[in-house]
C-alpha cells in the first residue's frame, strides 16, 4: 500500500490544427492517504480522468509532481509505478478464458506457474468467479466482465488501484451491486484506491473522501457527509445531492426590525424571515447580495422543532416517489424543491404551505460564490 501525492499538477494540451490550447488540469494539490478510497467526481471535461491517467503514467505531465509512496514517478513507465487500472470498457481479450485474462500480466512478468495459479484462484474466490474461470468473456454478463477486469488488477498486488468510471456501461441494478462489491473489496484489501466518476451517488456511497473538480480545479476535498452538510461553495452545494440543494439569489435586509432574506425577482419574490444562528450569520452580511441554500429534505409540511419558517407557494410539479414526494414550488425567480414524506400527488397551481428548517440552511456570497461562515 502507498499514499499518493499530487503537487501543483498541470496538464496543458497544445494547440492542434484549428483547436486552441486546452488547460485540462490547473495546478492541483491533493494528498491521498495510505489505504484510502478517494473519489474524483465532477462533470465531463472537469479533468478527473486526465488526472487519473497522469497518475497511471498514460498521460504526460505538463508541470508538477506525482509521488506514490516516497517515490517521484513523473518519469516512470506505467509498469514501474506499482499501479493497476480498471477501465470503463473492461479491455478483456475475447479469445482467452477468464483464467487466462486474469493471468495475462503475470505471464508477461514471467511469474512462476504455481504462483499464477495461486493468485488467480484467490482473486476469483474474492470476486465470486471460481466456477466460471474456463469461460470466455462473450459468455459473461457486464457485471461479471467487470469483476474479471478487477480480478486482473488484484492478482498484480498493486500499491494503488485506479478506477476510471468502471460502472458506466452497466445497468442501474448492476451498478448498485458492483458499487457494493468494490467497497467490500477495498475493506478487504485495505489498498489505496482512486476512483473516477461523474455520478455523485457513487461518490457519496463509496468514498472515504471525495475530491470535487470543476474546469481542471479542485473545488473541495472532504468526507461525504462533510461535503453534503458543509459545502464550501455554490458549485459543491449544487452538485452534491439528488435532488440538489435549492439555491435562491437575493439580499439580506432589515425591515421593521426583522432580518429578512429577500429573493431577487421582479414579481412574487420570496421573503424569508431569518432566525437563530442563521440570523446571526446574516447580520454580518446585511445589505449584501447573497444566495440562500436549503436542501429539499429540510423543507416539510410540519414545523421543525426550532428555527422554522412557514411559506405558502404554488405547486409547479409533483413527483410521487413511493414513500415520499418531490414537490416543485414556484418562487419569484425559480423553484424550491421539497422532499415530503408522504404519498400525495399535488395538483399544479395548488397552494402548499411548507416549513423551512433554517437550522439546516446556508448562505453564500453572491460575488465570490463561497460559503459564508461564522
Amino acid at each position: 500500500m502507498s499514499s499518493v501525492s499530487l503537487r501543483s499538477l498541470e496538464k496543458l494540451y497544445p494547440a492542434s490544427g484549428k483547436n486552441p490550447p486546452f488547460h485540462a488540469v490547473k495546478g492541483i494539490d491533493l494528498e491521498i492517504h495510505d489505504g484510502e478510497f478517494m473519489v474524483l467526481v465532477g462533470p465531463s471535461g472537469c479533468g478527473k480522468s486526465t488526472t487519473l491517467r497522469m497518475i497511471a503514467g498514460l498521460e504526460h505531465i505538463s508541470a508538477g509532481e506525482i509521488r506514490i509512496g516516497d517515490t517521484v514517478v513523473n518519469d516512470l513507465l506505467p509498469k514501474d509505478r506499482g499501479i493497476a487500472m480498471v477501465f470503463q470498457n473492461y479491455a478483456l481479450y475475447p479469445h482467452l478464458t477468464l483464467f487466462e485474462n486474469m493471468a495475462f500480466g503475470l505471464r508477461l512478468a514471467r511469474t512462476p506457474k504455481a504462483e499464477i495459479s495461486r493468485r488467480v484462484t484467490e482473486a476469483a474466490r474474492i470476486l465470486g468467479l471460481e466456477g466460471i474461470l474456463d469461460r470466455k468473456p462473450a459468455a459473461l454478463s457486464g457485471g461479471q466482465r467487470q469483476r474479471v477486469a478487477v480480478g486482473r488488477s488484484i492478482v498484480r498486488n498493486p500499491r494503488v488501484f485506479l478506477f476510471d468510471e468502471p460502472l458506466s456501461n452497466l445497468d442501474a441494478k448492476m451498478r448498485v451491486s458492483m458499487r457494493s462489491e468494490i467497497s467490500k473489496l477495498h475493506a478487504r484489501l485495505k489498498t489505496t484506491m482512486i476512483y473516477v466518476t461523474h455520478d455523485q451517488i457513487e461518490a457519496m456511497t463509496m468514498g472515504d473522501r471525495i475530491c470535487v473538480m470543476k474546469d481542471g480545479r479542485i473545488m473541495q476535498v472532504a468526507a461525504p457527509l462533510s461535503l453534503y452538510h458543509r459545502p464550501d461553495n455554490l458549485y459543491v452545494a449544487g452538485f452534491i445531492g439528488s435532488p440538489p440543494m435549492n439555491l435562491l439569489r437575493g439580499r439580506v435586509e432589515r425591515r421593521d426590525g426583522t432580518l429578512l432574506f429577500i429573493e431577487s425577482a421582479e414579481a412574487d419574490a420570496v421573503f424569508i424571515p431569518l432566525a437563530g444562528p442563521l440570523a446571526t450569520l446574516a447580520a454580518s452580511v446585511e445589505g449584501r447580495d447573497v444566495v440562500f441554500g436549503i436542501r429539499p429534505e429540510n423543507i416539510s409540511e410540519t414545523p421543525h422543532p426550532a428555527d422554522s419558517v412557514r411559506l405558502t407557494l404554488p405547486v409547479e410539479l409533483s413527483e410521487p416517489m413511493g414513500s415520499e414526494t418531490n414537490a416543485y414550488l414556484k418562487t419569484g425567480s425559480g423553484t424550491l424543491i421539497a422532499r415530503l414524506h408522504n404519498e400525495k400527488r399535488y395538483a399544479m397551481g395548488e397552494p402548499l404551505a411548507v416549513h423551512l428548517n433554517l437550522g439546516k440552511a446556508h448562505l453564500f456570497d453572491a460575488a465570490t460564490e463561497q460559503a459564508i461562515r461564522p
